[in-house]
């Protein structure tokens, strides 16, 4: 699941919890550095995975893996990679979704109507411009919590 616009970082937290009352088992990925203690086992419990960026593979390679191991997993990600507006998202959601041959699901925050929720799911056609455009439509249509900060 792409979460998007991502321009503060309260979205982390109003969208676990929102996506935590629908029910929906949202993990996301952080590097390995910050699992101590006592970090560690909260990350754990708010649904962090562990990545070792060291290993080979890049961290496409490494998500693809953690679909490989499980029958069911939902991956948060914010394809713009920054809360800062982002003239081209980070390609690695869309690599990751069509090796893994999971369909790409498109969260949201919308700030102005205080609703969260899930839009359209793209199955990765290949053609990733095309799938893209289709996404970021969708997106233009969310107002972010900085607006001029998000998908124009």
């Amino acid at each position: 699941m792409i979460a998007a616009p991502h321009t503060s970082n309260w979205d982390f937290m109003y969208a676990r919890a929102a996506f935590y009352l629908m029910g929906i088992p949202l993990r996301f990925t952080i590097k390995k550095e910050l699992f101590f203690f006592p970090l560690g086992p909260i990350l754990r419990a708010f649904g962090g995975i562990a990545i070792d960026r060291s290993k080979s593979g890049g961290m496409v390679g490494h998500m693809i893996e953690l679909y490989e191991e499980r029958d069911e997993l939902f991956i948060l990600v914010t394809p713009e990679g920054t809360r800062s507006y982002a003239r081209e998202w980070k390609k690695g959601f869309y690599h990751v979704a069509e090796g893994a041959g999971v369909p790409i699901c498109c969260g949201y925050l919308d700030y102005a109507k205080k609703i969260a929720g899930i839009g359209p799911t793209i199955h990765p056609s290949g053609d990733y411009e095309k799938d893209l455009e289709i996404i970021q439509d969708f997106y233009r249509g969310v107002t972010a919590k900085y607006p001029e900060q998000g998908v124009r």
